[in-house]
């Protein structure tokens, strides 16, 4: 009989953390449990997380693991290696409607990356799991099976997109409220994905082959072929894990693991607390106006630097030493500019394990293409049609590239002992939500339910949005960075979802899941 290894989990949805607990409670490790986690969330989350899409794992192991050094697994999408003309590829946009506001995104089979959620699953399995695949994805099988109930919040999802889950008619049918085809599901519904269940049985009797060089691969390749996709064959059966050693950087006493170049998250949040190192931060109070104009004009200043510097066309090494020049953060301090950038469907799972494990996963599918991989239930992503990672334009992405992305699995070692583990869902908007965390964390010394819980700020361009509880102090705020405040009438999801866990020196664990979406922390 296996010992119970006991531990912690955040993440976006009650049935994500029930898998990841059921995973550790049976002897496996935070591995093992966020893979379990990262496979339910597909079903419990599936407007946010597919097998189809990508993100990245950080992992850092405890005593007694395998290995000391902490390390990202990168299994974000790949561009492909060839394009097709542009009069010959299916992609087109689609208006999603957020209630005050809609925005454009585009999908289509001309949309879709090679995704690399699955060789993901299966490599870090492999060098880091500890039970056999087909009991880590157990929960997520029974999950699809037996069917889950639609939450307010997922439902809200489905009906903000809903013109890319009715584009096609397989997606159409997979998603149907029942007994009505032509409505979607909604709040109470019960959703069942009988196909992704035995999709998933079956990668994890066969392995990830199946879907690189199998059945599925040739099957989406084909319809990419007949209706106006650029993957190939070559592009499945070409996909590789990347594994980079985390951006390590040093704040507020604190040694900081972050997702590095290529991906933009890591270094941008850096550099936001490179510009913050120097000064008395926490003197002038949590929403005070000293803590507003502030932290405004770091965000404004990180913009700018992302635009001025243009991380997609440097090296990984030479963006870390680029950002983290002390004579680039000193310039930067001087002057602020913003510029909006849009947010995506992500999701985040946090788990450490009562051996010290660590691991930080953060899943995308985009908002997904519409397209459903034959037989199996999976969306497929639909990267390509993401306008703020294609910098050059839709149609210009670079051949056979890993893509950038801004999410940013983090973990926070301290003298104490601690570690924590956090991450968001967004984009722009989810590096902000991160390093709000971290301040109210390391510098406001706030317990980790708190400071997820804290009003947040967000800039873009010249327009603030801040949460109720930060307003009242921006009469006495001078020389704003900023020329329009919007005031949300409560908390969002605008302003990120970050699920974090710690585990303190003495072994004690405490989490907390973001309510902006969802979110829920589970013990063992």
């Amino acid at each position: 009989m296996k010992s119970k290894k006991g531990g912690i989990v955040a993440c976006g949805h009650p049935a994500t953390g029930r898998a990841a607990t059921a995973i550790l409670d049976d002897g496996g490790n935070a591995f093992d449990a966020v893979l379990a986690a990262m496979c339910a969330a597909c079903v419990a989350e599936p407007v946010l997380a597919s097998l189809g899409g990508g993100g990245f794992l950080l992992a850092r192991t405890g005593q007694g693991g395998r290995t000391q050094r902490p390390v990202i697994y990168d299994f974000f999408p790949q561009t492909p290696k060839a394009r097709r003309p542009s009069n010959d590829v299916e992609f087109y946009p689609i208006v999603a409607d957020f209630g005050p506001v809609q925005q454009e995104f585009h999908i289509g089979m001309g949309s879709i990356a090679t995704p690399g959620a699955v060789r993901g699953l299966f490599e870090v399995h492999r060098e880091l799991g500890f039970m056999p695949i087909r009991r880590v994805v157990e929960p997520a099988i029974a999950l699809a099976r037996d069917g889950i109930e639609m939450n307010s919040l997922q439902a809200y999802f489905f009906g903000i997109i809903s013109p890319i889950f009715k584009s096609t008619e397989a997606s159409r049918t997979l998603f149907a409220r029942p007994g009505d085809p032509e409505k979607l599901v909604g709040e109470g519904d019960l959703l069942r994905l009988p196909e992704f269940a035995d999709a998933l049985e079956t990668l994890s009797i066969e392995g990830e082959d199946l879907f690189y060089r199998g059945e599925i691969a040739q099957a989406v390749a084909a319809d990419c072929k007949a209706h106006g996709g650029h993957l190939t064959a070559d592009d499945f059966a070409g996909y590789r894990v990347e594994r980079r050693m985390p951006l390590a950087v040093d704040a507020f006493s604190a040694r900081l693991l972050m997702n590095p170049p290529p991906s933009n998250g890591g270094i941008l949040i850096a550099f936001a607390l490179a510009l913050l190192s120097d000064d008395d931060f926490a003197a002038s109070g949590f929403a005070s106006a000293g803590h507003i104009q502030h932290l405004s004009r770091v965000m404004g200043a990180t913009n700018r630097a992302r635009l001025e510097q243009d991380l997609h066309e440097m090296t990984p090494d030479a963006a870390a030493r680029t950002f983290l020049d002390p004579a680039l953060v000193d310039a930067y301090r001087q002057h602020l500019l913003g510029r909006p950038w849009m947010t995506r469907g992500t999701t985040h799972i946090s788990v450490i394990d009562a051996d010290g494990n660590a691991a930080g996963l953060s899943l995308t599918n985009g908002e997904g293409a519409g397209y459903i991989a034959p037989g199996t239930g999976i969306m497929l992503n639909n990267i390509l049609g993401e306008d703020d990672i294609n910098p050059h334009g839709f149609g210009h992405w670079p051949r056979d590239a890993r893509l950038s992305s801004m999410m940013c699995p983090t973990i926070a070692l301290t003298p104490d002992g601690g570690v924590t583990v956090l991450g968001s869902g967004g984009s722009n908007r989810l590096r902000t939500a991160i390093l709000q965390v971290l301040l109210n964390l390391l510098v406001f010394k706030m317990p980790i339910e708190d400071a997820v819980a804290m009003p947040r700020m967000h800039l873009e361009g010249e327009t603030l949005s801040i949460e109720p509880g930060i307003g009242d102090a921006l009469a006495d705020a001078r020389d704003e960075p900023f020329t329009t405040v919007d005031r949300w009438e409560r908390q969002n999801m605008f302003f990120g979802g970050v699920h974090a866990v710690r585990r303190e020196g003495d072994g004690r664990m405490n989490g907390a899941g973001d309510p902006r979406r969802g979110g829920v922390a589970l013990v063992v």
